[in-house]
């Protein structure tokens, strides 16, 4: 197995991982109620989805 001829200095490494970084996820409103919710997401609290009926809603059962 190959191992590393030099040790690679934390300068060089950490350059290296300057584009590692966390993403905040994108944020819409329900279309429906109005409340917060992620893209491509079932909104939770009124189960709709692109404007229909995705789930049963938790509230009427």
């Amino acid at each position: 197995m190959a191992h590393p001829k030099h040790k690679i200095s934390s300068t060089r490494r950490d350059k290296r991982r300057t584009h590692y970084k966390a993403v905040a996820p994108t944020i819409s409103l329900c279309s429906n109620c109005g409340s917060a919710v992620l893209y491509h997401r079932v909104c939770p609290d009124c189960g709709f989805y692109r404007g229909k009926q995705a789930i049963a809603d938790k509230k009427a059962e």
